[in-house]
């Protein structure tokens, strides 16, 4: 199946060859529990949704299907579609009368997160959420030692005005436990990231 992005550029999913070595280790660690970041963000926000903490929501893809084959009547197989606008965050919701909106990302480094992991459009939303006056933040997860942090957007913006002013292309450890608060996993919720807005903000 095939899709485009707004601009009609082809859509290429990364390939994933991870080695032997790796593999061992990705089963020992983070796949052993089977689930995946968005797994468990998906679960945790369940359990919001279920404990009636707030009302948090993976947003879905906008999509414009263009080719489509019925192999026969019961099925339908999707052969070409495209993006219909540029994704902004993968969450958002309400929590105490605040908008909430956030991004994960994952990155196999282990002293740095790569800027390169987000979007101009994805940095251009979180502004203006944060103009408005909701909540924003990125959940970050190293898949080197399976660690999650909270960084709240204000400091990700930092980051990104560094860069485009022609300074370093990532955000350094040391400045991740500056400014952002380490998640650690748990039961249920899997990733209580309500916690640290507890925290961080005033309502």
């Amino acid at each position: 199946m095939n899709f485009h992005y707004p601009n009609g550029k082809r859509y290429v999913q990364p390939k994933k060859q991870p080695s032997a070595v790796a593999k061992v280790e990705k089963k020992q660690t983070y796949s052993n529990r089977g689930m995946t970041l968005e797994d468990d963000l998906n679960e945790t926000n369940r359990f919001y949704l279920e404990n009636n903490i707030a009302v948090i929501h993976k947003k879905p893809t906008p999509v414009q299907i263009v080719n489509v084959d019925y192999p026969k009547r019961s099925a339908a197989v999707i052969r070409e579609a495209y993006f219909k606008q540029a994704s902004t965050t993968d969450y958002n919701g309400i929590y105490r009368g605040k908008y909430l909106d956030f991004e994960a990302k994952e990155t196999k480094f282990s002293t740095s997160f790569p800027l390169k992991n987000f979007h101009e459009h994805q940095i251009n939303h979180m502004r203006a959420v944060i103009e408005h006056g909701g909540i924003c933040f990125v959940i970050l997860r190293f898949s080197s030692n399976e660690s999650l942090y909270f960084l709240p957007a204000e400091h990700l913006l930092t980051y990104w005005n560094r860069m485009k002013d022609g300074g370093r292309k990532s955000i350094t450890m040391e400045e991740i436990n500056l400014h952002g608060h380490p998640l650690p996993l748990g039961y249920r919720p899997r990733i209580d990231y309500i916690k640290i807005i507890d925290y961080l903000y005033t309502f």
